[in-house]
């Protein structure tokens, strides 16, 4: 038996006016749509420019309740429309507590749940521990109507720990909504084809199709920070092998067919997860290497 599940991916440029970018993730959607996809993936924080680039409390406005929310609505109406699954990443305000937050909806345009962003990172450009609290929703794999979906976003997509937690838990494909690009501290690292490899290594790892969708463009924060997003949003297969990658610049609209029956088929034969050995992965546990060693 083959169970056929076309999964989508689109990046762009992020303007300054929410209301344009939730236009351009629309339309990019529907062209995936057109195109046969099933999920569509699209890129973290697209609602506007990157604005974690600077630690700047005015940007605190940003985030809106989940409840009520008019780009999940907006969402939600298109999702039914089109019959495809579409999780949307949102600053998310939550009583005095701030989230880096993705909501799945599933393809009739219901809410199956929302994933709050585990691990915050820290540096130059990218200082997100000023903005959001560390996710309390531990890892999540949605049941939509077309694939059980691991959801991780951005700085998640380097930890090996999160991608085999989410195929134990069930899921079939990984997505990692993302922003990454340049390095203002240091200008000359190109942290592209690292990134690629470190994702393509968990589509290995757990023999499932991983997937980053990517912003693309120069984004300048109000202090004068300056990071070029990279684009290259791609999709891997059960091997790491890549499948479908976007340039670093512009728009894209990417797609790829998996057998999801076959893949499922593939893990339990070639035996990664029935050779696991929990009782001596102790030390996972800990910091310093020692705890359960």
């Amino acid at each position: 038996m083959a169970r056929p599940v076309t999964l989508g991916v689109v990046q762009f440029a992020c303007q300054p006016e929410v209301a344009d970018n939730v236009a351009t993730a629309g339309r990019l959607v529907r062209a995936a749509a057109a195109q046969g996809a099933n999920i569509v993936l699209v890129q973290e924080l697209f609602e506007g420019p990157y604005f974690c680039s600077e630690e700047r409390a005015d940007e605190f406005a940003r985030a809106r309740p989940l409840e009520g929310h008019p780009t999940v609505g907006h969402f939600q109406r298109l999702a039914a429309e089109l019959g495809v699954v579409v999780p949307v990443s949102l600053f998310e305000r939550a009583g005095q507590a701030h989230f880096n937050t993705t909501v799945m909806i599933d393809a009739d345009g219901a809410v199956l749940g929302a994933y709050r962003k585990s691990h915050i990172p820290e540096g130059p450009g990218y200082q997100e521990k000023f903005y959001f609290t560390p996710g309390d929703t531990g890892f999540r794999v949605f049941e939509t109507r077309f694939a059980r979906v691991g959801l991780g976003i951005c700085w998640d997509q380097w930890f090996p720990e999160a991608a085999r937690a989410m195929a134990l838990m069930g899921a079939e494909m990984l997505l990692y909504p993302t922003a990454i690009g340049s390095e203002p501290a240091d200008p000359d690292l190109d942290s592209r084809d690292h990134w690629q490899v470190t994702m393509r290594g968990h589509a290995g790892a757990n023999l499932m199709p991983v997937a980053a969708a990517n912003r693309t463009g120069r984004e300048t924060g109000p202090g004068g920070t300056e990071i070029t997003f990279y684009g290259s949003s791609f999709i891997a297969d059960g091997t790491g092998a890549l499948v479908a990658e976007a340039g670093r610049d512009g728009e894209a609209v990417l797609t790829a067919q998996f057998d999801l029956d076959g893949l499922a088929r593939r893990r339990a034969g070639w035996g990664l997860f029935r050779d696991r050995r929990p009782d001596l992965y102790g030390v996972l546990s800990g910091h310093d290497g020692r705890r359960g060693a």
